[in-house]
């Protein structure tokens, strides 16, 4: 069956310098097997599945817009950052009418995630620039000094090196890790056991972005790196805020040291709740025979 397609280029105002995300826009009838399996054949590090959302549950839960599920290639995922945000911009570019104007709700395995059109213009043309709010963390706290030890053995640095770490997963699983500069974040050269860490450094006072990100993440049994993350940048901004070490807005830079320009525009609202915003751009249009 001919499926309409869409592969969206996220948190990057330049061609080809984010994120990737290959988006099948009707999968209805189709098995988690079968999704699985195109997310593997992909090879990005997310593939979506757009389907109708789920009646609302009463008494007061909201209606959605729409149904995403989220794979990489060996796995599914509750929530991810930058597959949310080029999936909401492939559905509103097919046609998709959110019922909240400005405002999008997307249901996924983590719940309801708003997000919201934002104004944004790179290199003269206005393209997607879109927002989510971050999801609430579903662990947090003090890591084990045994996966500390594993961390720095992955990082190749010493436990001194580290300003501070803490769990900051949001569905993805992530530790976040504090260097004490951008340049020590981009320094890395991580070998050992793959595993689901962000590390965070801050730039020079008067800098374009406030922080370096890098994260690293298994892939194939080895040490692989996501280009630009949304859910880690979300888990970050909630931590660095809430421990005093930044100040919202910010912007954060991510793929400086594997080749791309992400861009990742933090924000928070009147309620206090966090904004991960970016640049959406749809790079390839077709259909996928699935």
């Amino acid at each position: 069956m001919q499926r309409p397609f869409r592969q969206v280029d996220v948190f990057s105002p330049d061609p080809l310098g984010g994120n990737p995300v290959a988006v099948v826009l009707d999968a209805e009838g189709l098995t988690t097997e079968e999704m699985q399996l195109f997310a593997r054949w992909t090879n990005l590090s997310e593939t979506t599945f757009l389907l109708p959302p789920d009646p609302p549950q009463p008494p007061d839960q909201e209606s959605a817009d729409y149904q995403v599920r989220i794979f990489t290639g060996s796995a599914e995922l509750p929530f991810a950052g930058h597959p949310t945000l080029g999936t909401c911009h492939a559905w509103l570019e097919a046609g998709g009418v959110p019922a909240g104007g400005d405002q999008i709700i997307q249901q996924c395995k983590a719940g309801l995630i708003r997000l919201r059109r934002r104004d944004g213009r790179q290199d003269g043309r206005q393209d997607g620039f879109l927002g989510f709010a971050a999801p609430p963390l579903i662990r947090s706290g003090p890591v084990e000094e045994s996966l500390i030890a594993e961390i720095t053995a992955l990082l190749g640095i010493d436990r001194s090196d580290i300003v501070d770490l803490a769990w900051a997963d949001n569905g993805p699983g992530w530790v976040a890790v504090l260097l004490d500069s951008a340049e020590a974040v981009l320094n890395l050269r991580p070998a050992g056991r793959p595993m689901d860490v962000g590390v965070v450094g801050p730039y020079p006072a008067g800098s374009p972005q406030a922080f370096e990100v890098r994260a690293f993440v298994p892939a194939d049994g080895r040490v692989g790196e996501d280009p630009v993350t949304g859910s880690l940048n979300a888990a970050l901004a909630g931590w660095l805020r809430d421990t005093g070490r930044a100040k919202l807005p910010y912007t954060a830079s991510q793929g400086t040291a594997i080749g791309r320009s992400g861009r990742i525009h933090v924000s928070e609202d009147e309620s206090g709740d966090i904004w991960v915003s970016g640049a959406t751009v749809t790079r390839i249009t077709g259909t996928v025979d699935l």
